[in-house]
């Protein structure tokens, strides 16, 4: 008899199974580069990997294009995947090497306590609610005429600064701070967030003395965090609708543990909106040889 979704992905204690998956994507194939140019057949994709109540289990995947000659599709599923059809549309089906790598996620959950730290990555929407849309729809602008109050609606954060306040304001409540970055040459031993400074990789907010406002205009102390990358993804959701417009910034830095439950269902559930179109999953790496997990 065939049991029950929850029956075969829950271990003892009612925790769900979770797997994180990591495959090639070959960018020369054009399935490869259809997929990597598109976050809605990329979330098609994820969906075909899952056998079992994909639209249930909400998976988290982000794309990673470090290198773009190699990018990498990271996926969190509750049920264990098969990524065979992307691998032969999109990947190197005849290529010697693992195809793409699958391991379960609670190890990492099992180790999680108050005060270690870790190395972070993740992509996120970061956004605003505004009663004054840039680019009103027909029905706001006739609600607006007849004086009808506006509905909020939400925006995405477009500059580097307004995005890193975002990220920031929100840490503790995702079970996590982000430490102060370590002083350099010349600067105090409590460095400020430097302005964004541009570079081929993406944009760098290291500690040289300068300062950034925070999302509510206050002065951040510095944070060992950086901005990777930027993007603007436009996109229809459906044929003939409109299109979503999706700003984006990879965050990556260290993070220090306050409170285990809260990072753990931010590792589980994503953090903030986008999550279908590869926005909100938080992974999780060890320190550097020689630095101190154990927190101060």
């Amino acid at each position: 008899m065939r049991a029950s979704r929850s029956a075969r992905s829950r271990r003892w204690g009612g925790e769900p199974m979770t797997y994180l998956s990591r495959i090639r994507i070959n960018p020369l194939r054009t399935a490869g580069r259809r997929l990597l140019g598109s976050p809605r057949r990329l979330h098609g994709a994820v969906m075909g990997g899952l056998a079992d109540d994909p639209e249930q289990q909400r998976p988290l995947w982000r794309l990673d294009s470090d290198n773009p000659h190699r990018p990498k599709l990271l996926v969190l599923s509750e049920s264990k995947p098969d990524w065979t059809h992307i691998v032969e549309q999109a990947g190197w089906p005849h290529a010697d090497g693992e195809h793409y790598e699958l391991r379960e996620y609670e190890p990492l959950l099992g180790r999680l306590a108050v005060g270690q730290e870790f190395t972070f990555r993740v992509t996120a929407n970061p956004v605003q609610n505004t009663n004054e849309p840039e680019h009103p729809t027909e029905r706001q602008r006739q609600r607006a005429r007849e004086g009808q109050r506006r509905r909020s609606q939400r925006v995405g954060h477009r500059t580097a600064g307004a995005q890193l306040g975002w990220f920031l304001a929100r840490t503790e409540k995702w079970g996590f701070v982000v430490p102060g970055a370590p002083p350099t040459t010349g600067t105090s031993e409590h460095p400020t967030v430097a302005e964004p400074v541009s570079t081929r990789e993406g944009v760098s907010f290291e500690a040289d003395g300068a300062a950034c406002s925070g999302e509510a205009g206050e002065i951040e102390p510095a944070r060992n965090v950086r901005i990777a990358a930027r993007d603007r993804h436009s996109f229809p959701k459906r044929r003939g609708s409109r299109p979503v417009v999706l700003h984006t910034a990879t965050f990556e830095g260290r993070l220090r543990v306050t409170s285990v439950e809260l990072l753990r269902r931010a590792l589980l559930r994503g953090i903030g909106p986008a999550k279908a179109y590869g926005c909100g999953l938080l992974t999780l790496g060890t320190l550097p040889d020689g630095e101190s997990g154990a927190g101060d």
